[in-house]
């Protein structure tokens, strides 16, 4: 991994484990697009049971993408966006790790020395 805080690593990694599931990015897209939404409301729109969604919830819940807030008997979740936010963040350095790396590679296959080894005199 990049240079990070101690424990981001495994926070990456726990985001990541609850994007892994589809039904998942799913309630997360609805959460976005809403705001809020309670279970039942968020299982009216999958084809799973209000009880599957409660668990997708509690594992996003558990990597820290949203909260639950308890208003009278109704619990209402809503997205939170740092660890979505550092997750990008770290894919993005890795990716610039990945570019930086790629254009070092290619200057060496196109500098001098790479035109001398394809242009032997025959």
């Amino acid at each position: 991994m990049t240079e990070e805080q101690p424990g981001a690593a495994e926070a990456v990694g726990t985001v990541l484990g609850a994007l892994a599931d589809p039904t998942r990015r799913q309630l997360l897209d609805l959460l976005a697009s809403r705001g809020e939404a309670t279970a039942t409301t968020l299982a009216e729109q999958l084809p799973v049971s209000r009880q599957a969604v409660v668990k997708h919830l509690a594992v996003l819940d558990a990597a820290e993408l949203v909260s639950g807030t308890r208003v009278g008997r109704e619990v209402r979740y809503a997205v939170r966006p740092a660890a979505l936010d550092a997750t990008a963040r770290w894919m993005a350095s890795l990716a610039a790790d990945w570019d930086r790396r790629l254009a070092h590679i290619k200057r060496v296959a196109e500098g001098p020395e790479g035109d001398a080894r394809t242009t032997r005199p025959g």
